[in-house]
């Protein structure tokens, strides 16, 4: 075994929310190479590895499967994170790393996680509880120093995965959602097509015997330079070979083998290990350990069975057989699993077990999620499960639920759409993993679909997804907006454009749940969508903020989580919307909602809320004016409460209210706060005009969405 270098003492990577992988590879493996093995860590040139791929392989261009959801932390660069997001520089972020490489001839293949699987249930949950302390931090920083705390503790914006699927796809990019962990999918694909490497953040690259892999990390854009980590250089460094590494990761801790079963075997491993040193952190010393062991282990079936009889695996004997096979990829055997036993990973759901049994309606929603074109219906079809991450809110905001409460009576009416209820008109349960303040995540919540108050009841998911003609798509819009309680407003947002509809909806609903937004808030989100239109990316960029208020910090995560659920009634619903009109590029902007919002609360004048443009003011109170009248039909009075530079300070923490946890409701939901006596705005809407962002002709609107 060579000598590996001097190690280092630093942890390798750092948590994001939401989207670091769950165990993300072997723990402590990446850094380990990095310190300990640098001859595994070499730098390339893309561009070269591409010319040389075209010279061995005329006929097939050079490809790079990106794992997305690793990347995510690092393509988003705008300084501003805490606002809700920046979306226009994000997306054209994208676009220059996309050009980039196709620049140099090199086509990408974009991969995100589809699923969480159960076997990563516990992980998650434990990250999720981690990262509410993480923005309880941030808001505490946020209301002392009213301003973003620097990138130590950055964490993505809410749904940064989601919308980045979204667009990428927009941007023309293949783009796949995985029915599996995304690793093992990842890896298969880069094995299978012949890819020149795989470009990600997960050491568990390392141990799957498949095509290179380069590091997002390390990646330099403007040079296409990285670092490729070698597995056969680690294990020249370890005295292993490649079909060691499987068994390797699994004695090292991994998806399938807890860490926790293997802390006698590691002590054991440590007090035989050669190579034990005291400038070593005792991770480090354990790799070294482990791999020394197994290198005098035969690969051999009897050396597995041994294993397994050695090691304290309880009553599942069989874990190492399981742990070693989740590596191997389609067409691969190993040494230390005989032909016979093993059995190639496939997606595992049949249409037998699936809460859908209309085979019909499930290979659809199942082909719309591999090609990212719907948004968590196969999840609720297939195992009538959906879980959302951490968003950006203060749990010591005692005013504003979490999102996830806000939006429930959606997603219920939403689930309606997509189940059929049963004998006695009872429909099966939804399990909820949903992350807000007061839920323990110690179990998924069971929540009852909810019929929209339609008339004639709810059409069926067949008619809503296969049927043709003008009034299945007055159907498909009538039942969408249903899902929100503006089944009556239809025709008031046919004259608007479609991403100017589904904002009205969002805003409206969001109005009507929550009684303690006030006219301030509503003034700021209308004059954030009119004051959008025309603004590059660049120059929302140049907007810069004296301060930052924690309050409109939250809601601006509220807002684009309602976005999410947009996505998901227009996936349920047949599209009455292109998915590309419901993109928060299209309607917000953090860094604009959170000045609009300080204008809004200081009392400023109409004119200096909307940048000075006169042609705005019409638009503006017709806008506001439909979001008043939706609010009085269903007795939401909509009160002024500015707040002018009082920035809320409070740490008081919230206290939680079981009564937000109603699982079942009727077809309309009053707001969660009870009703202060104030005044509503009312502005009657001018005849014959009608809100529009340019030539009538050039953009769409909702009534009419092309099939």
């Amino acid at each position: 075994m060579r000598g590996p270098a001097p190690a280092g003492s630093g942890s390798a990577g750092s948590d994001c929310c939401e989207v670091q992988r769950l165990a993300m590879g072997i723990k402590g493996l990446q850094g380990f190479v990095a310190r300990v093995c640098p001859d595994a860590c070499k730098t390339v040139d893309l561009r070269e590895v591409a010319e040389k791929h075209r010279i061995d392989h005329p006929d097939f261009p050079p490809v790079i499967v990106v794992d997305a959801m690793s990347c995510v932390r690092y393509w988003y660069t705008p300084e501003s994170w805490v606002c809700g997001g920046q979306w226009r520089e994000y997306l054209a972020i994208l676009e220059d790393f996309i050009k980039a490489f196709m620049a140099a001839g090199i086509k990408l293949v974009f991969y995100f996680d589809g699923v969480v699987e159960e076997k990563k249930r516990d992980e998650w949950i434990k990250r999720r509880l981690q990262n509410n302390k993480e923005i309880a931090r941030i808001f505490q920083f946020i209301k002392t120093h009213r301003k973003q705390p620097g990138r130590e503790m950055f964490i993505v914006p809410s749904a940064l995965p989601t919308f980045t699927r979204f667009a990428l796809k927009s941007l023309g990019q293949k783009t796949v959602c995985t029915l599996q962990e995304a690793d093992f999918e990842v890896a298969a694909y880069g094995l299978q097509h012949n890819c020149i490497g795989i470009l990600g953040q997960d050491s568990d690259y390392l141990i799957y015997n498949t095509c290179p892999y380069f590091s997002i990390e390390k990646l330099s854009l403007d040079r296409l330079v990285t670092v490729m980590y070698s597995r056969e250089d680690l294990c020249r460094a370890l005295g292993l070979s490649l079909t060691h590494l499987p068994l390797f990761a699994c004695l090292l801790g991994n998806d399938v083998v807890p860490e926790s079963l293997l802390e006698r075997f590691w002590r054991k491993c440590l007090v035989t290990s050669p190579h034990k040193n005291n400038s070593y952190n005792r991770r480090t010393n354990i790799l070294l350990a482990v791999a020394n062991y197994i290198s005098k282990v035969p690969c051999s079936y009897s050396s597995l069975k041994h294993l397994e009889e050695m090691l304290p695996l309880g009553s599942d004997k069989t874990l190492l057989h399981r742990g070693v096979e989740s590596y191997l990829l389609p067409g691969q055997q190993s040494p230390w699993i005989p032909p016979n036993l093993t059995s190639c990973q496939t997606f595992s759901l049949q249409q037998q077990t699936a809460v859908c049994q209309d085979k019909e309606i499930f290979q659809l929603a199942k082909e719309q999620h591999i090609q990212s074109e719907n948004y968590t219906i196969f999840n609720i079809l297939s195992k009538g499960e959906i879980e959302c991450s951490n968003s950006l809110e203060d749990e010591c905001d005692t005013e504003i639920p979490g999102q996830a409460l806000i939006y429930r009576p959606a997603r219920q009416h939403i689930y309606s759409v997509l189940l059929e209820s049963g004998k006695g008109g009872a429909y099966p349960l939804v399990k909820e993993w949903f992350v807000y303040f007061g839920n323990p995540l110690q179990q998924p919540e069971l929540i009852q679909p909810v019929q929209p108050s339609m008339p004639g009841g709810t059409p069926n998911l067949k008619t809503l997804w296969f049927a043709k003609g003008p009034d299945v798509e007055k159907q498909r819009c009538s039942t969408f907006l249903a899902c929100f309680h503006l089944q009556d407003r239809m025709e008031e947002l046919q004259a608007l454009e479609a991403p100017v509809a589904a904002f009205c909806c969002l805003l409206a609903y969001l109005m009507m749940q929550v009684s303690s937004l006030s006219l301030e808030d509503l003034n700021a989100f209308v004059a954030v969508i009119l004051c959008l239109k025309g603004k590059s990316a660049a120059q929302l960029a140049g907007l810069q903020l004296a301060q930052v208020d924690s309050r409109g910090v939250h809601l601006g995560a509220v807002f684009v989580r309602g976005l999410t659920t947009l996505l998901m009634a227009n996936s349920a619903c047949g599209f009455p919307f292109r998915m590309d009109d419901l993109m928060p590029w299209e309607v917000f902007d953090g860094k604009l909602f959170q000045e609009k919002y300080q204008q809004s609360h200081q009392g400023c004048s109409l004119e200096e809320l909307l940048e000075g443009n006169e042609s705005l003011y019409t638009p503006f109170q017709n806008l506001k004016s439909f979001i008043c009248k939706a609010c009085t039909a269903k007795k939401r009075t909509i009160q002024s409460r500015p707040r002018g530079n009082g920035f809320i300070t409070g740490t008081q923490q919230r206290e939680f209210n079981p009564r937000f946890q109603q699982t079942h409701r009727s077809s309309f939901v009053p707001p969660y706060h009870n009703q202060m006596r104030g005044f509503l705005w009312r502005n009657p809407q001018p005849q014959g005009r009608e809100y529009g962002l340019g030539h009538p002709d050039r953009r769409r609107r909702f009534q009419l969405p092309p099939r």
